[in-house]
């Protein structure tokens, strides 16, 4: 299991080393709309992004970051801000210092900073920034804007080999080493290894795994894991959760992002709550109760213990904000929801609160248990709302309350 020797301050998180994984998430908002960019930062973290990255291409949206800064300050939310430059990234910072300041990292892609002699120039001059304000870089390179020059240098190092390797071997010998050659860079002009994370972003799962694994082996900075462009829906979370399973079992990654395409109307925060439940489940952290529920058969005709299942989780998601802060241990809370008798109970015995709800033909009535044992058995209409009040009391009863040390 590798985990990275270096830890990185960012704001109040540490990312690296034995930290917890980190959580982040990117607005889709126009940055120079102040408002409304502020709004979804404070929506992300209060859905439990830890760090938020916004766009900065733009010399009027260099402008805004410092006032995105204090309307989220007025908020009340202090979640750390990344910058995310291309292309003119050394002009924005440079003629905005505010912005250099306000932010908490800065994310370069060195694939786009420029090319030639001025490449190496521009890169310098956002690196000595960094140094100046003491802020850490994530070196982000992206498999849509690989260096041209490293590549092709790359290639032709490939084609003098007694045996070449394939084109997709080649590819990611380019990401790693664009990576770590400006890692290196990084280092040279100044910034201390602490301050820098990397990443090497593509769409492919196994083109990731196979990346990231190699990147771990040759470098100890921290790793932002993240598929470059997850897709929509289904996809997206699948193709996610594939990839970064893989690697985070394997101890691999240090903050990572699902990068979802939200569906027309959706909420930006789902990408949260995917990275979030990714996590949990394999064991890594624990940000919110968890609801396990069957998946319904021919015992199961009525919707109903479909409906309690979603009502329970939204409920249980919609308490935490006040949970976390009242309560210790809460997020380790597991429930149940079953629907008929075959598992029910047994599953139901399995988590702090469980129900067992009657399938097709068995008696109407749902017994509740709680750390094992069974409570109390509801019936008629009402068995929703007072199985939520159960759990209300449950979290009262069960859990210290934080103020009460």
């Amino acid at each position: 299991m590798r985990r990275p020797t270096r830890v990185v301050r960012i704001g109040q998180v540490s990312v690296g080393g034995q930290s917890p994984i980190v959580v982040q998430s990117m607005t889709n908002t126009d940055t120079v709309d102040i408002v409304k960019t502020a709004i979804q930062c404070a929506e992300l973290a209060r859905a439990g992004s830890e760090l938020v990255r916004i766009t900065v291409n733009t010399p009027e949206a260099a402008a805004a970051v410092a006032k995105i800064r204090e309307h989220l300050d007025r908020m009340g939310v202090d979640v750390p801000l990344i910058g995310d430059f291309h292309y003119n990234g050394h002009r924005l910072l440079a003629d905005h210092p505010e912005c250099a300041q306000s932010l908490a990292k800065y994310r370069i892609n060195p694939g786009n900073v420029g090319h030639g002699r001025k490449r190496d120039e521009q890169f310098a001059q956002m690196i000595e920034i960094a140094c100046k304000y003491d802020k850490p870089v994530r070196i982000g390179v992206n498999w849509g804007s690989l260096d041209q020059d490293l590549l092709a240098r790359i290639m032709d190092d490939n084609a003098r080999r007694a045996e070449p390797k394939d084109a997709i071997d080649v590819m990611r010998e380019a990401m790693v080493t664009s990576a770590l050659e400006s890692a290196a860079k990084a280092e040279e002009l100044g910034l201390p290894g602490e301050r820098i994370i990397l990443s090497c972003k593509v769409s492919g799962v196994q083109d990731l795994i196979a990346i990231y694994r190699e990147l771990s082996r040759r470098s100890d900075y921290p790793l932002h894991l993240g598929l470059t462009e997850a897709g929509m829906g289904s996809k997206g979370i699948v193709a996610s959760t594939a990839a970064m399973s893989v690697l985070l079992q394997e101890g691999i990654g240090d903050t990572i992002r699902v990068s979802l395409t939200p569906e027309p109307g959706g909420q930006r925060t789902q990408e949260v709550v995917v990275a979030q439940e990714m996590l949990q489940t394999l064991g890594l952290r624990a940000f919110t109760p968890m609801v396990a529920a069957c998946p319904g058969c021919g015992r199961t005709t009525s919707t109903f213990f479909q409906e309690l299942a979603q009502s329970i989780q939204e409920h249980v998601r919609n308490k935490m904000p006040q949970w976390r802060v009242e309560y210790d241990g809460v997020e380790n809370m597991t429930l149940a929801v079953m629907g008929c008798v075959v598992n029910g109970p047994g599953e139901s015995k399995q988590a702090n609160i469980g129900i067992s709800l009657p399938g097709t033909g068995e008696a109407p009535v749902a017994p509740v248990f709680e750390d094992g044992a069974k409570t109390v058995t509801l019936r008629g209409e009402h068995i929703a709302e007072e199985f939520t009040a159960i759990v209300d009391r449950y979290v009262a009863r069960t859990y210290q309350r934080k103020f009460a040390k």
